[in-house]
C-alpha cells in the first residue's frame, strides 16, 4: 500500500497534509504537527468518521485512531467547516504549517438544532493564481519573501532599451554602405541600357539594309517588288479570280447598265469593273454589236462574247431588274453614298428625290433613282459611276457568312441564270463584301473608243491588270484570239479582213479604227508560243513571213493585226 496518501481525501488530511509547493509547483504533503488538546471542540473531520461509521459500517481502526462511540453533531455550520479546512490545508508560499495553523480564528459551533448533514464532498487545494487571486495569505506578495519562494513571470518585468553611444556611427556606416552599393548598380543598370540601345541599333541598320536588298531585288533568294514591276502584267494574268458580270435593266424608264464584280482570290482584292454599252463584242452570227443592244435584245452569247474581248473567263451572269436591286437595298437595311449630284424626284415614275452630299442615307427607291440618273449631256460615264458607288455600297452590308448572304439573295425573289445559283451568287457577294469592309476595293470604268474599241490605257491597266485578260488565259488547244486593228482608213478592207478570219475558224477581237494610218501591215504576238500562230495568220491573210514580229500588243489578243495601206483584200 502507497504510504503517501491522496491529499484530497478528508480523511487521509489527519494524517498527510499540504505543507507548501516544490520548485516545479506540485503540491508536498508530510505530517501534520501536533495539534493543542481542546476538550471543548472535536476535530470537525471526527463528526463525518462517526457519522459514517454508524450509518455505513465504516471502521477506522486501521489508521491507530479510537473512535469513540458516541454520536456527535458538528458545533459549526458547514460553510465555516470548509473555510477553516480549506485555510488549514493551503497555507501561502514560505510560512510555516503550525505558525499558519496557531491564529485560524476558533468559533465556538452552535447547538445541534436539525438531523446531521450529509458527508462533506472532498476539499481540492486550490492551486494559486499568478494575478495574486485566491484570497488568504495565498494571493498576498511580500516584499520581505525570499527570492526563491517567489512566482516570477514574463509580463512582471520591464525591459528597458539602454541607449547605444556607437548607433549613430553604425547608421553612417549603413547610409554610406548603401549609397555605395547603389552608386554600383546605377553605373551597371547605364551599362546594360548603352548595350541594349547600341544593339537595337544594329538591328534596325540590319533589318533596313535587308528590306532594301529585298525592295530592290537583289538578294539571290527573294523576289522583290522591284523585280516585280518588270513582269507585273504577266504575273496578273497568273492570279486566280472569280467574277461575274451583272446587268441592271431599268424596268421603268428603259435601258441597262453592265458593270463585272471581279474577285481576286490571290491578292485578296475585290473590284468593280464598269462597262460602257457602247463596246464592241461580236455576236454569234459573227457581226460586230454594241454591248447595251445585246443585253437588250435577250443577252444570248453576251458573256461569252466579254470573254472573248476582254481575254476573261466571266463564271456567270447576273440579271438584275431595278425592283429587285430596291428589294436587295431594303433587306440589307440601306445603305450610305457620297452623292455627286442631287435626283430631283419624278412622280411619274414614283422616283423620290435625292440630296447631294457626303454618306446620304439611300433607301431602295433612292438608290435605284440615283444608279440609273444621268444628266442632261452627262457621258454614259458618269451614269455608271453612281451605279458603282451604289453596288459598293450594298456589298458593304452583304452578310459575311456565305450562308446568310445566299438566304439574302433568295429573299430577293428574281430569278437567276442556271448557271449561277442562290449559293455562289451569296458566296461570291460575301467575299467581295469582306474586301469592300476592309477598304480592300477599287471601282475602274472601261475604256472605250467612239468605235467599240478599247483604250490602249485600258488594256494596260484595267483589263490586264484589274481583270487578268490576256492570250494566255485561252485554253490549251482552243483558237487563238486575233484582234483586228484598221490603219487603212478603208473600211470595206476591214470587212474583208475580217471575214477572212473568221472563215478560218480563229476567235474575233474588234481593235477599232487606229488613230493614224500606217503604210505597211503589221502582225505582232507576245508570247513566244503564240509565234507559230501569227505565221499562219499572216498566209491566211496573205502577208509576208517577214510582217510578224514579237512585241507589244495593242489589242487585249493572243496575235494582233494592224492593217495598213498594203494590204490588198483577195
Amino acid at each position: 500500500m502507497n504510504d503517501r496518501q491522496d491529499p484530497y481525501d478528508p480523511y487521509a488530511a489527519q494524517e498527510q497534509q499540504l505543507v507548501g509547493y516544490d520548485a516545479y509547483g506540485r503540491p508536498v504533503y508530510g505530517q501534520a504537527p501536533a495539534q493543542p488538546a481542546q476538550p471543548a471542540q472535536p476535530a470537525p473531520q471526527q463528526y463525518g468518521q462517526q457519522y459514517e461509521q454508524q450509518q455505513y459500517g465504516y471502521d477506522y481502526q486501521g489508521y491507530g485512531r479510537q473512535q469513540p462511540q458516541q454520536q456527535y453533531y458538528p458545533q459549526q455550520p458547514a460553510a465555516q467547516e470548509y473555510g477553516q479546512q480549506e485555510y488549514t490545508q493551503a497555507p501561502g508560499y514560505g510560512y510555516d504549517t503550525q505558525q499558519t495553523q496557531q491564529w485560524i480564528p476558533q468559533q465556538t459551533a452552535p447547538e445541534p438544532t436539525e438531523a446531521p448533514a450529509e458527508r462533506p464532498a472532498a476539499q481540492v487545494p486550490e492551486p494559486r493564481r499568478p494575478d495574486g487571486e485566491g484570497g488568504g495569505a495565498r494571493g498576498e506578495a511580500h516584499d520581505d519573501e525570499p527570492a526563491a519562494g517567489r512566482d516570477y513571470r514574463t509580463e512582471m518585468f520591464a525591459f528597458i532599451d539602454q541607449p547605444d553611444e556607437d548607433s549613430e556611427d553604425v547608421i553612417d556606416w549603413l547610409k554610406f554602405t548603401e549609397s555605395r552599393t547603389e552608386r554600383r548598380e546605377e553605373a551597371r543598370r547605364r551599362g546594360r541600357n548603352r548595350v541594349v540601345a547600341l544593339i537595337v541599333v544594329l538591328a534596325l541598320f540590319v533589318v533596313g539594309g535587308l528590306g532594301y536588298l529585298w525592295y530592290a531585288g537583289k538578294l539571290p533568294f527573294l523576289d522583290g517588288p522591284g523585280d516585280k514591276k518588270s513582269g507585273a502584267t504577266a504575273d496578273a494574268g497568273a492570279q486566280k479570280r472569280d467574277m461575274i458580270v451583272v446587268h441592271l435593266h431599268n424596268t421603268k424608264k428603259g435601258g441597262t447598265s453592265s458593270a463585272l464584280l471581279v474577285d481576286n482570290v490571290t491578292t485578296k482584292q475585290g473590284a468593280t469593273v464598269l462597262l460602257p454599252n457602247t463596246l464592241a463584242i461580236t455576236g454569234q452570227d459573227g457581226t460586230a454589236t454594241g454591248l447595251g443592244k445585246s443585253v437588250e435584245d435577250g443577252g444570248l452569247g453576251t458573256r461569252e462574247a466579254l470573254d472573248s474581248v476582254l481575254g476573261t473567263h466571266i463564271g456567270g451572269t447576273w440579271r438584275l431588274d431595278t425592283p429587285f436591286l430596291e428589294n436587295l437595298v431594303e433587306l440589307v437595311g440601306g445603305i450610305e453614298v457620297d452623292t455627286d449630284t442631287a435626283v430631283p424626284a419624278d412622280d411619274a415614275a414614283k422616283t423620290p428625290a435625292v440630296a447631294q452630299g457626303q454618306k446620304q442615307s439611300l433607301s431602295g427607291p433612292m438608290s435605284v433613282a440615283y444608279a440609273t440618273f444621268r444628266g442632261q449631256g452627262e457621258p454614259e460615264a458618269k451614269q455608271l459611276e453612281r451605279l458603282g458607288k451604289v453596288l459598293q455600297a450594298v456589298l458593304r452590308k452583304v452578310p459575311s457568312d456565305p450562308k446568310a448572304a445566299a438566304v439574302t439573295v433568295e429573299s430577293i425573289g428574281q430569278i437567276l441564270d442556271p448557271a449561277l445559283n442562290a449559293q455562289t451568287l451569296g458566296a461570291l457577294l460575301s467575299r467581295l463584301g469582306e474586301h469592300a469592309k476592309v477598304g480592300a476595293y477599287r471601282t475602274d470604268v472601261l475604256g472605250v473608243k467612239a468605235d467599240g474599241a478599247l483604250t490602249d490605257d485600258a488594256n494596260k491597266t484595267v483589263v490586264k491588270e484589274v481583270l487578268g485578260g490576256s492570250g494566255a488565259a485561252a485554253q490549251p488547244g482552243a483558237a487563238p484570239r486575233v484582234g483586228l486593228k484598221d490603219a487603212t482608213g478603208d473600211e470595206k478592207t476591214q470587212v474583208a479582213a475580217k471575214a477572212a478570219l473568221v472563215n478560218s475558224g480563229y476567235t474575233f477581237v474588234d481593235g477599232g479604227k487606229a488613230d493614224k494610218t500606217a503604210a505597211g501591215t503589221q502582225i505582232t504576238y507576245q508570247d513566244d508560243a503564240q509565234r507559230d500562230r501569227a505565221i499562219e495568220v499572216a498566209k491566211t491573210l496573205g502577208l509576208p513571213e517577214t510582217v510578224v514580229k514579237k512585241g507589244e500588243n495593242t489589242v487585249n489578243a493572243d496575235i494582233v493585226v494592224t492593217l495598213g495601206k498594203d494590204y490588198k483584200a483577195s
